[in-house]
Parts: C-alpha cells; structure tokens; sequence
C-alpha cells in the first residue's frame, strides 16, 4: 500500500479544508492509498506553534493587521530561515520515519519549504517526491507557495498561475486545475434546500442569509451583522450567524440579536458546512480561498467583507467575484442591508449571481487533482 502524506495548517480553516477533501478524494479513486494530514506548524516547533496561534489572533481580533503580517511574511520568508529549519529537523525526520510517505502534498505555503530542507538534509529529494495544491485561487499570494523542492504545482486559476511564474516557477511545472473542494459541497434542488431550513429549525419560505465569521470566528462580521440588526426597516429574511470557534463572541451574539427584527440563528463552529450553504440563499463571508469556492460550489453568491482591506491575495479573490459577478462587495457595514433591499426587490440579480457561481467552479476539481498525484506516483 501506498502512503502519502498531506501537509498543512490549522491557521484559518481553509488549509484543513482542503486537506480533508483531497484524502476523501483518494479514498474514493484509489483503495491502495493510505492518507494521513499532518498539522506541520502547530507540530513542528514551539516556535512554529506560536506563529500559528498569532496568526488566528490576528484573524480573530485584529483584522487590520493582517496586511502588515503578510507583508512581514513575504520580506523576512521565515518557512526558509534555518533559526527555524534547523531546530525541527529532528522532529522532521521521526515523521519521515514513522509515516514513510511516496508523495508529499502540501496545502500551506509555509509547510514545504520545511519539508524540502529536511528531504534534502537526508538525501531523499529524489526518493519522495513532493507536489503542492495551491489553496488561494487568484494571484497576489504568498511568495512562499514558490519552492525549488516541489517538483509539480495545481492551481485554480489561470491567474495563480501566472503568480507562481512571476515567482520564477517555471510553466511546466504548473497545472490549473481547480480548487480542491469537497464533493459534499455541490447545489441542492429547492425541495432538499427547504428540507435542510426544516431540520436546522428555520423557518422554510424566508430569504436565508448565512453570516459566516469563519473557522476562527471575528473580524468585521460582527459589525456587519450588527449594522443589520440596527436597521428599522423589517426585512423577510431569516439569519445563520455561524461565529466559529470563538466561544465569547457567540455568547456575544446571542445578545446582539435580540433587537433584531428577523429570525436570527447563532451557531458555533458547525462540522456540516455544506448544509448551511445549501439550506441559505446567500453568504456574508471574509475572502478565504476555499470558503468561497465552497460557496460557489454549492452555488452560493457571496456578498464578501471588504470593510478592511484585504490581504493581496484576498482582494484579488474580491477582484474575482466582481468580474465574475458572483459576489458583491461590502465597503462599510450599511451595505450589507442595501445589497440584501436589492436582491429582495430584484430576484433576477440574484439569480444571475446564482447562474454565475455555477458556472465559475470547475466540476470535480479535486478528484482531477488526486487523479493527476496518483498518476505521477504510478510514473
């Protein structure tokens, strides 16, 4: 049997996300495959472990401060500096050991670079091949997902991979191919779709707003929801307020709403997201890669939080709603109701962006990519 190995990191949720759908991809294409994701920086280093946590406070606290830790990221490269190499070598050996992968597949960009110097290190580059599925979907990412050591590239975009080029990655070593998202994450017809509000305690005919603060829980997504539940005007619609894992700001929630004149359910971190998305009509959401193609997926228009600004390869998924016209962006937190006014009193705009979702997420994406890994491990 064959063993490969999916590296990752829990800061955000899509990375994980990703992770979970590849390894139900090659259970399902390939039975001789066994799959194990590794959380490499929560793992690998006291150090590492402190960058992660940083990483979700920001996330959860300090939104606008992302941009100038992506900045620090991209100009200082710590995944390259051997102060932090060095130190989880060891531990990057036991896992050589232990797990004895064929393939390595990376989901983070600050995980292969780690993986590269340990195989090298061993004299093992050639022996286990590494490959990377690039989980932000448009151009202005890290210059970290750029790594000599990893022999092949899938990307969703044709302008991620331009970014890689432009980070000296050479043509032939890229494939575009899609988002990895989960099978689970697919449109639902009207009946399963009101089905699914029954079973979550909704009420069946309302306009379904999903405000999603993501697997972390923060942001600007309590402004926004806020702003909505100030607004005097009754409007016919029901709310998902999903606040992650954040425990105080659900706590939080709970009081919040209560002024509002619509329905609104709290939820905490939810393991059947695809649910929510099938059971709502739209998504209040931060731009995270593979949220929002899970959204698409499940043809889901988005009205995304822009209320910050977003780091480079965030805002150019915002460019990518825009242009595709699937998603409108939230500016300041009073958009939010002026966009929901709109798509209410014109359901032709909101089928539009329907239509345009559906026909913006390649079909089976995922299974394309385990299909091309499986296929390089045979060769």
């Amino acid at each position: 049997m064959a063993n490969v190995l999916i590296i990752s990191s829990r800061t955000g949720g899509g990375h994980q996300s990703a992770a979970c759908a590849l390894q139900d991809g090659f259970g399902t294409l390939s039975g001789t495959v066994l799959v194990r994701i590794l959380q490499v920086l929560e793992d690998g280093s006291w150090l590492t472990s402190k960058l992660v946590d940083f990483y979700n406070y920001l996330l959860r606290h300090k939104q606008h401060y992302m941009k100038y830790y992506y900045w620090w990221i991209n100009f200082f490269r710590p995944n390259e500096s051997l102060m932090i190499l060095a130190p989880a070598f060891r531990k990057g050996r036991q896992w050589l050991e232990r797990y004895a992968p064929d393939m390595i597949v990376s989901v983070h960009p600050m995980t292969h670079h780690f993986f590269s110097y340990v195989l090298k290190r061993l004299g093992l580059t050639q022996t286990v091949p590494m490959v990377a599925v690039v989980t932000d979907p448009c151009g202005g990412f890290w210059k970290g997902w750029a790594c000599d050591g990893v022999q092949h590239y899938y990307v969703a975009t044709q302008a991620a991979r331009q970014q890689l080029m432009d980070y000296n990655v050479a043509e032939t070593r890229i494939t575009v191919v899609g988002m990895p998202v989960h099978p689970k994450f697919k449109p639902v017809s009207d009946d399963a779709k009101l089905q699914l509000r029954k079973t979550l305690g909704l009420k069946p005919e309302l306009f379904t707003v999903l405000v999603n603060a993501g697997w972390v829980g923060g942001g600007n997504i309590t402004r926004l929801l806020q702003a909505l539940c100030d607004e005097r005007e009754s409007l016919p619609i029901q709310v998902i307020y999903l606040c992650g894992k954040n425990r105080p700001m659900a706590r939080e929630g709970k009081k919040m709403v209560l002024k509002a004149l619509f329905p609104v359910k709290v939820m905490s971190h939810c393991n059947d997201m695809e649910q929510l998305m099938q059971a709502s009509d739209v998504m209040v959401s931060k731009l995270g890669g593979l949220t929002t193609f899970e959204a698409l997926a499940c043809n889901l228009p988005i009205l995304a939080d822009t209320l910050t600004d977003p780091m480079p390869q965030e805002a150019e998924t915002a460019g990518f709603l825009k242009s595709t016209g699937t998603g409108l962006l939230l500016k300041e937190p009073t958009d939010l109701a002026l966009h929901l006014k709109t798509l209410l009193t014109h359901p032709e705009y909101w089928q539009a962006m329907r239509a345009a979702a559906a026909h913006h997420h390649p079909p089976n994406a995922t299974h394309a990519i385990v299909n091309a890994i499986l296929e390089r491990m045979a060769g």
